[in-house]
């Protein structure tokens, strides 16, 4: 007999999420975004900068996971200036600071993972 007292099936953004868990990685999930959340968790950064941090991104890998962090609420980007040079910064909103904790406890534990080996 299959355990119906766990489903906890959500709807979100008209995307259906088997748990609360699937929707979460779906947001912050895959090889670059939480390491982009993790170098915006100090403050806001330009998108060179960011490039900078992370050298094996390419620029347009990093547009579009930029545009997916936006989209998601978890991030802004603020355009300064309408002539070049244009500059464009992003930060953590609210609900990316929010995020701040899980973050430090995922760097907490691959530092432990890392003396484990």
């Amino acid at each position: 007999m299959a355990n119906t007292e766990n489903k906890c099936e959500i709807t979100m953004n008209g995307k259906t999420y088997p748990c609360h868990i699937s929707m979460a990685m779906d947001l912050v999930g895959g090889k670059w975004k939480g390491v982009i959340l993790y170098y915006l968790k100090d403050g806001p950064k330009r998108f060179n900068e960011i490039n900078q941090l992370m050298p094996t991104i390419t620029e347009m890998t990093l547009s579009l996971q930029l545009k997916q962090l936006e989209q998601s609420g978890l991030i802004s980007r603020t355009v300064y200036g309408e002539k070049a040079p244009i500059k464009v910064v992003y930060e953590m909103t609210e609900l990316g600071q929010s995020f701040k904790p899980v973050l430090e406890s995922l760097s907490v534990w691959a530092h432990t993972m890392i003396n484990q080996s």
